[in-house]
């Protein structure tokens, strides 16, 4: 997989090029990272990227020459998606990024100040994505979350492949709580189960964990998936023994 990253900080992407997963993916040439500063596409001396907005207001926009000529050289190179990474987009979600790590290559573009000329956003991106509704000074971390939860996907990353579908979200539910040694840790030891050694129990231990604490924490998640017979029966148990627990409290 290909991401090129068009930022006027490119040296922010230091810290995901020689860290965790990303280094491991370029290491292996499972990713091909590369940066592009608009400043470079400039053409003042002063290699201005940003301008006051038509209309006034507070704050500098950033302009659609350099943006769009970065863009360009980018797409030339890898013939990526152009995704914007923006507060204005829709909320990244598990299955988005499964969907985009099926892609070849992506040109993530990194906005700044107080916007991006609309012109630009119009003329060379596809989409635009947010990781979640908050304002950040830039798109650059932003970026590095997406990149590292599309790096999960890449054959020959992870360890075990197994830990992306067993990772929350997968399965549009919360992770199960994980355990291990020592198996007492100042009186609160591991959950019985965990300690049998018979798969079927634990597979049963972890999904009804799974479903109760998403229905604890993320009910909005569970109200747009379909339970089947067994994840129902292990939801109702797993709500009546904590409101019982609640109850004699």
């Amino acid at each position: 997989m290909r991401i090129d990253v068009v930022s006027i900080f490119p040296q922010m992407f230091d810290a995901v090029r020689g860290s965790g997963m990303t280094r491991i993916a370029l290491e292996r040439k499972k990713l091909q990272l590369e940066l592009w500063d608009p400043r470079n596409f400039c053409e003042d001396r002063y290699r201005r990227v940003d301008e006051r907005p038509y209309g006034g207001g507070p704050g500098m926009v950033m302009q659609a020459p350099p943006l769009a000529a970065a863009i360009r050289a980018a797409r030339s190179s890898g013939h990526g998606r152009v995704i914007c990474l923006s507060p204005q987009g829709p909320r990244l979600t598990q299955e988005r990024v499964r969907s985009l790590a099926g892609a070849p290559a992506l040109v993530l573009l990194a906005g700044r100040y107080e916007g991006i000329d609309q012109r630009l956003l119009d003329k060379e991106v596809d989409e635009e994505v947010s990781i979640g509704d908050y304002v950040l000074a830039g798109g650059e971390l932003p970026a590095m979350v997406l990149i590292e939860a599309l790096v999960r996907y890449l054959p020959g990353v992870l360890g075990n492949a197994g830990s992306v579908e067993a990772d929350s979200f997968s399965d549009d539910m919360l992770d199960w709580p994980h355990y291990t040694r020592p198996e007492d840790f100042e009186g609160a030891r591991v959950p019985a189960p965990l300690l049998t050694g018979n798969h079927e129990e634990i597979r049963r231990w972890r999904l009804t964990q799974a479903l109760g604490q998403t229905w604890l924490r993320r009910p909005d998640l569970l109200a747009q998936k379909q339970l089947n017979e067994e994840e129902r029966q292990l939801l109702a148990a797993f709500r009546k023994q904590y409101e019982e627990q609640e109850s004699s409290e």
